[in-house]
């Protein structure tokens, strides 16, 4: 493919858990699609430091989103290792990329990130884009802003997907001039960073199963009628605690509800009768006493217990597990309406995964929401960020349910096809 353009995406790739995965799987899938690409992932091998006490591999899926691509898959960075940086940088090198796109979602992958960036910049004209999925961490340390000017600072060109973000970056580098595009043009762009206003797009990664009987699965599983799903990690920030809260008020009025909750405890994934668990955890400990705010420390951050304590066990279904690719569309299939009542939010791929399913979301005003939800017509807003507001838009969603029809109108303009070629028209 002589005239092909080559692209990377850097990021973790099929074999790990988890949205940023499935980011930038899809983004390398949408970008293959295109006419005269040559698409490569280059993957960590590990991403975080190896202290973290938390297994990030996805072991249990079997269903291969890279089958009938042309698209390369290397897994060759490791954090702790900063020989393999090196290799992931002449590995690059050797595809000789026209663009080179680094998903950014955590502070403390500055370092490695910061150093292939330099060293591309160095050695080869590739424009190199970061892909920003927050630029002020959620969970805030001491360390976020040195990490996060280390990891970036030297892109050519920024991707935000919520004005918010693009706030942000100029928070984060008051010395820089930036300028936004809509279109992705940015040749004609002087004395200043272009940042791409882009959005996330809507996973299709994952598909409806026509042949699935959702009614059976319900009645399987106990569900009621109507059922609201929270779907993916379980985190502080996500808000499950009081959407379970918010659910026991709505079901102490209504006996036709339930509530499923699919996912892991985001802290909870390794052996705890394991030696080499418990010193990670040990070690972890005390460097978050030393750069994290104590409230937003989640090691017993334990929301599932709610539901003993407020009576609703025959109310709540829980899959407190990760779940295989080939299972996930069994839980949107059997779902009303999905809560994402967040503490803070940056684009949300569960967001877009509901929508690909045509469900409409119920949120909090955290965050993109405002951004992306319109009232009715793909979900609810809360009036505000408390129980009682988030009960009441769970009411609103029972009493006058939104039509998946009209979810499946805002499809078309977040579609991974539109946020490829914006990204290729750089001329």
């Amino acid at each position: 493919m002589p005239d092909s353009r080559s692209i990377v995406c850097f990021g973790t790739g099929p074999a790990f858990k988890g949205g940023m995965s499935n980011y930038n799987t899809a983004l390398a899938k949408a970008l293959d699609k295109e006419n005269n690409t040559d698409v490569h992932i280059v993957s960590w091998t590990q991403q975080y430091p190896s202290i973290i006490p938390r297994e990030f591999k996805d072991k249990v899926s079997n269903l291969d989103f890279l089958e009938g691509t042309d698209i390369s898959c290397k897994y060759l960075t490791n954090y702790n290792k900063p020989s393999s940086w090196r290799k992931t940088t002449d590995y690059i090198l050797s595809l000789n990329p026209e663009i080179v796109i680094f998903q950014w979602s955590i502070a403390i992958q500055g370092l490695p990130i910061g150093k292939i960036i330099k060293r591309l910049k160095k050695r080869c004209k590739a424009e190199i884009i970061v892909d920003l999925h927050f630029v002020i961490q959620k969970e805030r340390s001491k360390i976020d802003n040195y990490f996060t000017k280390l990891g970036i600072s030297l892109a050519d060109t920024f991707i935000v997907h919520a004005l918010k973000t693009f706030e942000e970056l100029q928070i984060i580098f008051p010395e820089k001039k930036f300028q936004l595009t809509y279109s992705g043009e940015r040749k004609e762009i002087q004395d200043a960073t272009p940042v791409i206003k882009l959005f996330h797009p809507i996973y299709d990664l994952y598909q409806k199963e026509p042949s699935f009987d959702a009614a059976a699965f319900k009645k399987e599983h106990q569900l009621r009628e109507h059922t609201f799903l929270y779907f993916g990690f379980i985190r502080k920030y996500k808000g499950l605690h009081d959407a379970i809260r918010a659910f026991a008020e709505v079901a102490k009025e209504r006996k036709d509800v339930s509530f499923l909750i699919c996912g892991e405890l985001f802290w909870n994934t390794l052996d705890s009768k394991k030696f080499s668990t418990r010193l990670k955890k040990g070690i972890f400990g005390l460097l978050k006493r030393v750069v994290l705010r104590s409230k937003d420390d989640e090691k017993d951050y334990n929301p599932l217990a709610l539901i003993e304590e407020l009576g609703i066990e025959d109310r709540c279904v829980v899959f407190s597990e990760f779940i295989p690719n080939e299972d996930v569309h069994k839980y949107f299939q059997v779902a009303d309406s999905v809560v994402l009542f967040y503490e803070r939010a940056t684009p949300s791929g569960i967001e877009s995964l509901s929508y690909n399913f045509e469900i409409p979301v119920l949120t909090s005003t955290a965050g993109h929401f405002p951004e992306t939800i319109r009232n009715g017509e793909n979900g609810y807003i809360a009036a505000e960020n408390s129980v009682s507001a988030y009960a009441d838009v769970m009411r609103l969603s029972l009493e006058k349910p939104i039509p998946t029809e009209n979810v499946a109108k805002f499809k078309p303009n977040l579609s991974w096809k539109k946020y490829a070629e914006t990204i290729l028209n750089k001329s």
